[in-house]
């Protein structure tokens, strides 16, 4: 089949009708130019192989054998050799050429914006590792280029929530649908808190993402920071009629953290029990060192999370099933304790409750 090079006339479907096409840069050309200089790059050295081989031959000839019949069979050797050598020569550029252009056409095509371009896996090793390494950087590429697709739509989606009920109720207020006293005035006030909130969720999250978080470290006893955060839910734990408890032991060491970013880690964890645990449940916050690692879990016995659900709680603005958050707060969690060098992880069984649990480094003594 014949090959065809990569040629677009007009932008591809995917590219943004507010940008220019094609975008802006020096131009760049397919793989068919790449493999044309590098042909004639191998036929200027067949041709220089060429005459070597005869001024080779002349030289044997006038020289050496005095033009004798039986002086011509090692010329003619020479000869044939040398033709077999040309041949794979040529056989190699074309392994050779064929492949690496094909990079440079995928390369072209990368560099234009479109991330679903890959290479065959084929010519030389080295080629097959070097197309195998572009393979993975494109398809990382288009990955980010679709989260950050879906970001931009997920956070549309938040913001468009609490800012319709926002101005519904201040139409229905211009309108006298509602009445004008203190109750409705702190709905609309509820709602900007909850505006405002996922505001600050989304500069943590892109802070922590983008390694700007700056945190203010100092030596922290963990167990007194979690028994804060537990008594500031007791209320609503007890209204609830849950059983929520603390066990750490006595000789815990200090910890050098952001105490208000690690409190935000352990709230984010309780909220999320607290949502998914019925009544009469208990909810367990269990503290322990191994290995010069703090190990802070947290268990309830709440509905539990599906097995298709569990790989992507800690992904952002997921929602599972029976979620009410923005789908922030894991993932804000899974950020904050990674920006203190330690790591997060969740196990779950439907119906049996749900324990996660998350590690930070000991200073060394």
């Amino acid at each position: 089949m014949r090959r065809h090079r990569y040629r677009r006339r007009g932008p591809p479907p995917w590219w943004p009708a507010n940008e220019a096409w094609p975008p802006a840069g020096p131009r760049r050309h397919g793989r068919g130019r790449f493999v044309r200089r590098i042909a004639a790059l191998f036929a200027a050295l067949l041709f220089l192989s060429a005459v070597g081989a005869v001024t080779l031959i002349s030289r044997l000839v006038n020289y050496g054998f005095g033009g004798s019949p039986l002086a011509i069979a090692p010329i003619a050797g020479v000869t044939i050799v040398g033709i077999f050598l040309i041949a794979l020569l040529l056989v190699g550029m074309r392994r050779f050429a064929v492949p690496l252009g094909d990079i440079v056409e995928a390369a072209n095509r990368v560099a234009e914006g479109d991330y679903s371009a890959r290479v065959a896996g084929q010519g030389p090793p080295s080629l097959r590792t070097v197309g195998g390494a572009f393979n993975t950087m494109a398809s990382r590429l288009e990955a980010q280029d679709r989260q950050r697709r879906d970001l931009m739509a997920d956070i549309a989606h938040e913001l468009r929530t609490p800012l319709s009920v926002i101005q519904g109720r201040l139409e229905g207020l211009l309108d006298g649908v509602y009445p004008r006293d203190d109750q409705v005035i702190d709905g609309l006030i509820d709602e900007t808190r909850l505006l405002s909130r996922l505001v600050d969720d989304l500069r943590t999250l892109a802070n922590a993402e983008s390694g700007a978080l700056h945190l203010q470290k100092e030596p922290t006893d963990l167990a007194v920071l979690i028994q804060d955060v537990v008594r500031s839910f007791s209320v609503e734990a007890q209204s609830r009629h849950l059983s929520l408890g603390v066990d750490a032991p006595p000789d815990l060491p200090l910890i050098t953290v952001d105490p208000l970013r690690i409190r935000e880690v352990v709230s984010n964890l309780v909220s999320n029990t607290l949502n998914h645990t019925p009544e009469g449940g208990t909810i367990s916050i269990a503290v322990t060192v191994v290995n010069d690692r703090v190990v802070v879990t947290v268990t309830d016995t709440g509905s539990g999370i599906a097995p298709d659900e569990l790989p992507k709680i800690f992904d952002r603005f997921y929602k599972g099933r029976s979620s009410r958050g923005s789908g922030l707060g894991l993932t804000i969690a899974r950020n904050l304790v990674a920006a203190h060098g330690g790591a997060i992880r969740a196990e779950s069984l439907p119906g049996q409750g749900t324990t996660v649990t998350f590690t930070l480094p000991v200073d060394p003594t």
